[in-house]
């Protein structure tokens, strides 16, 4: 057993131990007069961002994926639809693509995604101002914040699901 581990532990350069002369000259004759340049190199220093860019860089990561930026390339849909009306004849602008579950306009997806990144900000927003070691000041901008954000969202819902009606009723 002890000749086995030894074996392994024994094992020699696979290229000092070549026969071949040739090998043998071109690895040892150019280093005989040449030698290599004493290089002065400096590692390049790298500072780490802010938490605040890398936080804002991350939310707009997660803007574009939630957005659908990738549909959007792949697929080119029109930025908005349009729509006649049957009594009126005229032409109203469509920002959600009725009939198709996975299509979308690119006006739906990057509502979507501001809807989203609106409920990321306002946890964030929370939880500064539910934090009881921040300074009063920031826990009331942080409520004055979320406040005025609940209210985009009540209006974006009411907005949406609300359409106002024109024409015969």
């Amino acid at each position: 057993m002890s000749t086995t581990s030894s074996a392994a532990v024994a094992q020699p350069d696979p290229s000092s131990g070549s026969i071949d002369p040739i090998f043998h000259l071109i690895r040892i004759l150019p280093f005989s007069f040449l030698r290599p340049p004493r290089l002065r190199l400096k590692l390049p220093s790298f500072t780490l961002p802010s938490p605040m860019t890398v936080y804002s860089l991350i939310l707009l990561t997660y803007f574009m994926v939630v957005s659908g930026i990738v549909y959007d390339v792949i697929v080119e849909p029109p930025g908005i639809g349009s729509t006649q009306d049957r009594f009126t004849g005229s032409v109203r602008p469509v920002v959600f693509l009725p009939g198709r579950v996975n299509g979308q306009y690119i006006i739906e997806g990057l509502s979507s995604g501001f809807m989203f990144v609106l409920g990321g900000v306002g946890i964030v927003l929370l939880d500064l101002a539910l934090d009881k070691n921040r300074a009063k000041s920031v826990k009331v901008s942080s409520e004055k914040m979320t406040t005025i954000q609940e209210t985009l969202v009540v209006v974006y819902v009411t907005v949406m699901n609300y359409p106002i009606r024109r024409g015969r009723t």
